[in-house]
């Protein structure tokens, strides 16, 4: 069994732009077994959108088509500030019966972020969407 944890983000504006970029360097620099499998943002052609696509990781454009990928994703960090959204995710995953994905709000990503030890803020959303 791998132990190998495989994330999704949503939401690439300020917030999650900003925690990819961070996230990948860390993953990159400290070789952690940590994967980016998807991510999704209403802008598929946002440079760090395009940035992933490029890099063979799939970009959506419905955030609730990650949870259909089942398995294949440990934790869907939710960076789009969008309490609609992670209803909406929450109801997806009981209605595919997904019990193996958990959905890591922002204030989870502030956690981590904290653990980055960079002496830059991770900014707040100025408008909250997807």
């Amino acid at each position: 069994m791998s132990n190998k944890v495989k994330v999704a983000l949503l939401g690439l504006g300020s917030v999650g732009e900003l925690f990819a970029e961070h996230f990948l360097e860390k993953i990159q620099e400290q070789h952690v077994d940590v994967e980016i499998v998807a991510v999704a943002d209403r802008h598929l052609d946002s440079p760090v959108a395009l940035g992933f696509a490029h890099s063979n990781v799939p970009v959506f454009k419905d955030a609730l088509e990650v949870v259909d990928l089942g398995e294949q994703v440990d934790i869907i960090f939710d960076l789009t500030g969008n309490a609609e959204l992670r209803k909406a995710l929450r109801l997806r995953l009981q209605e595919t019966e997904n019990r193996h994905t958990v959905i890591a709000p922002e204030v989870f990503a502030q956690l981590l972020w904290n653990f980055f030890g960079d002496n830059i803020d991770l900014p707040e959303h100025t408008q909250t969407g997807y």
